[in-house]
């Protein structure tokens, strides 16, 4: 894919510039983790505010939008944490109404916290459009569906699409899609589409094939039980974390279980951005914090007397620590050479020891 002329070095989101050269984004999914509790849904925005979330994400859709009542045997989950329900039944259970996104929106605009959802069809975005939801985030489950990702690209807002389970065609079908509908600020995340989710399926090299195959940001939707493979990403080029977050693990709710709680969000918070302070730049230079200690470097010593006019030999010279002589790289130089005074041992070795017409040849 050839680069796009369009595409931004950047996304903003909401006045926070998300880039390679800024720390992690940090969104925390509330998912069904209200539990059916508008006043649960804000305890979770309060609490991931208050742990260094930049955003909450919520979903936008109800049972029939999303599925179909019926229990036949497509519509039967099998497998898994929600084995024995239909498809109607997890999401009649798990989705957050309509009518709640209104006062939600306006909570988390009033503490001070991004807030922004996943829509599953054209209804949810008119809905979040009408509250000027600040951006959109396409689920892995939904990559294929190029229909709404047209709809929402439209919108011109910024746009984070999850590629689990997706294949690298899949892939470019849905960044196509997007930037032909008018998106120019887009963000792919690697993501396995597995509650949980196994540390070693992630694969987090893929984060650099999205990046140079699509020339976007990329980042991570984790959904394993510890912080390792966010943080991990981190030093790949993630600079989108998104992690399932609720205020109990063991609330019972749909998505608990694999959700990570307000401590520890506080502390992938301070670890991805440690992580990102560690990459720093390409260069290869002393850091200010290390300046101190160059004096404890190795160096060349006298480890006896010197008299002038002799000749200096090896068993007159020693590397050792401290570093305020001449650096080891020129023992083999100084052997020969004619000490122009006497030199008291445990003196460093400088250039001004010796008779100065064999210094230049010294230094060459």
């Amino acid at each position: 894919m050839e680069l796009n002329d369009n595409v931004k070095p950047c996304v903003n989101i909401n006045g926070r510039v998300i880039s390679a050269k800024t720390r992690p984004y940090l969104i925390a999914e509330m998912s069904a983790n209200h539990n059916g509790s508008i006043e649960g849904a804000m305890s979770i925005i309060r609490s991931a505010k208050a742990a260094g979330a930049d955003a909450i994400k919520i979903q936008s859709y109800t049972p029939d939008t999303i599925t179909m009542n019926c229990s036949s045997s497509d519509f039967q989950i099998k497998e898994g944490l929600w084995a024995g329900k239909t498809l109607y039944e997890l999401y009649q259970e798990a989705h957050l109404p309509f009518e709640w996104h209104q006062p939600l929106f306006e909570y988390a605009r009033e503490i001070g916290i991004s807030i922004f959802s996943t829509p599953f069809d054209k209804s949810a975005v008119d809905l979040l459009e009408s509250l000027d939801a600040p951006a959109y985030k396409i689920a892995s489950f939904e990559a294929v569906d190029i229909p709404l990702i047209r709809h929402v690209a439209s919108t011109g807002k910024p746009l984070i699409i999850s590629t689990g389970m997706a294949t690298f065609e899949e892939i470019e079908e849905a960044v196509a899609a997007a930037r032909d509908a008018g998106c120019d600020e887009l963000i792919l995340l690697k993501c396995v589409s597995a509650y949980p989710a196994q540390p070693h399926d992630y694969n987090l090299n893929n984060l650099l094939t999205l990046r140079n195959n699509f020339n976007t940001l990329v980042g991570l939707s984790d959904h394993t039980l510890t912080s390792t493979t966010a943080i991990a990403s981190v030093a790949l080029g993630a600079c989108v974390i998104e992690k399932h977050f609720t205020l109990n693990r063991a609330g019972g709710g749909p998505d608990d279980s694999f959700s990570i709680e307000p401590a520890e969000l506080q502390q992938l918070r301070q670890a991805c951005d440690e992580a990102h302070e560690a990459l720093g730049d390409a260069s290869i230079n002393i850091r200010a914090s290390e300046t101190p200690n160059k004096q404890f470097r190795r160096s060349l010593y006298y480890c006896r007397n010197i008299y002038a006019g002799e000749v200096l030999t090896e068993d007159a010279i020693k590397s050792v620590r401290p570093g305020y002589g001449l650096p080891p790289k020129y023992f083999d130089d100084i052997i020969g050479k004619i000490v122009s005074k006497d030199i008291v041992k445990h003196t460093p070795i400088t250039w001004d020891d010796f008779v100065p017409s064999q210094i230049n040849l010294s230094r060459t």
